[in-house]
């Protein structure tokens, strides 16, 4: 057991609104306790740089040096016991680079470890170079770097050099919500059917995701085209999720198949439960998304999903087991493997039970805790740094 340092730059685990990235750091947050860790949110300061704003990513680069000063000096000046032992980044990439971390365990010898760090060579020339060189020289400083997919492993160990202190952990979290409310289905389906008058006797997909622009309008605008395909298919559309570009994905979605795309706003965690429950099948384009969370909840509570193979989907939902991944932007692929999980009720159930089985046995929060609770204890027994003074 131990006292870590817990720090997320690109969205605070304390923040109240809903992100996938902020639920992947509380889930973090979650493991490490579960594996009898205290873990201290030590900053709120948010680097993320969206608009390669050069004096944005400066000023943000003097913020956290800053406020890496205060640490030091704070926990020099506190007994060991009240300090922590090591320092946890979850999330770094060029456009949100860590400008805490990596100075403060250089000067307190702590080891420095990094869950989900993303690296990607062609921007080191671009507008975004301060923040590119910060996620590479905290990247070649990790004692342990944690990568939610075998794609942005590759990258992390090409910007390192070598495979050492790399390691794989694959998307978690915790099934047992997505368990309970599933075991309860009819009760859940029948209070949608009523909710938005919903046949019982058609397949209800689910989508769940923020309405933004970029890459998420990007999914819902594919989403549009396979609908587009099966517009004689019996099936229902429920829709999760809001956000600034709500209007623009109900003009997109709605005239699709008219009459059968509803939209539920935004969820919370225990609505969300509800509605995988009373559902069939997830479907979800997730156009450049680094794995996509709502797959695997989706699949916690036994429902396949149709994907895209694109970067770590495949990490998140088994191919031909879980669920069906189609070419990346192949509308016709996937409108063609929503169609024949939606025809075939077995081979949808079989999906869907299996998918339960994997998130239940591979990706649950229980074994991403031992996994972790491994990985940080071989880090702390190989590290060498000695606390040096001053500050770099």
């Amino acid at each position: 057991s131990m006292r870590i340092a817990f720090y997320a730059p690109l969205k605070s685990p304390a923040h109240p609104v809903p992100s996938g990235d902020r639920r992947v750091a509380r889930l973090y947050v979650q493991a490490l306790q579960m594996a009898g860790h205290t873990v201290d949110l030590v900053s709120e300061l948010r680097s993320h740089d969206p608009d390669a704003d050069a004096a944005r990513q400066q000023g943000l680069a003097v913020a956290g040096a800053d406020f890496g000063r205060e640490l030091v000096h704070r926990w020099q000046a506190v007994d060991a016991s009240d300090a922590p032992a090591l320092w946890f980044t979850y999330h770094l990439y060029y456009k949100a680079a860590d400008w805490i971390g990596p100075d403060v365990c250089r000067a307190l010898g702590m080891p420095y470890v990094v869950a989900e760090p993303s690296f990607a060579a062609k921007r080191g020339d671009g507008p975004w170079h301060t923040g590119h060189v910060a996620a590479l020289a905290a990247i070649r400083a990790a004692d342990l770097l944690l990568c939610p997919t075998r794609a942005d492993m590759a990258g992390v160990i090409e910007a390192r050099g070598g495979s050492a202190g790399v390691e794989f952990l694959a998307p978690f979290l915790d099934p047992t919500p997505y368990q309970l409310t599933a075991a309860a289905r009819e009760r859940q389906r029948a209070s949608l059917a009523a909710r938005f008058s919903l046949p019982a006797d058609q397949v209800w997909i689910v989508v769940a995701a923020m309405m933004r622009a970029g890459d998420k309008l990007l999914s819902y605008r594919m989403l549009a085209d396979v609908l587009a395909q099966l517009t004689h298919v019996p099936l229902q559309v429920l829709i999760a999720g809001d956000g600034v570009a709500r209007h623009e994905v109900q003009a997109m979605l709605a005239p699709v198949v008219p009459g059968r795309v509803h939209f539920a706003g935004e969820c919370s965690a225990e609505d969300m439960a509800l509605l995988y429950a009373a559902g069939d099948l997830c479907v979800w384009p997730a156009v450049n998304e680094a794995y996509g969370m709502a797959m695997l909840e989706a699949q916690a509570a036994g429902l396949p999903v149709v994907s895209c193979a694109t970067r770590g989907v495949p990490d998140v939902v088994c191919d031909g087991v879980t669920g069906i991944l189609t070419p990346t932007g192949d509308v016709t692929a996937m409108a063609n493997a929503v169609r024949a999980l939606v025809l075939d009720t077995a081979q949808r159930h079989r999906m869907g039970q299996a998918a339960a089985r994997f998130v239940a046995t591979e990706r649950g929060i229980a074994g991403a805790a031992r996994t972790l609770d491994l990985a940080l204890g071989t880090t702390m027994s190989h590290h060498a740094g000695a606390p040096i003074k001053g500050f770099a």
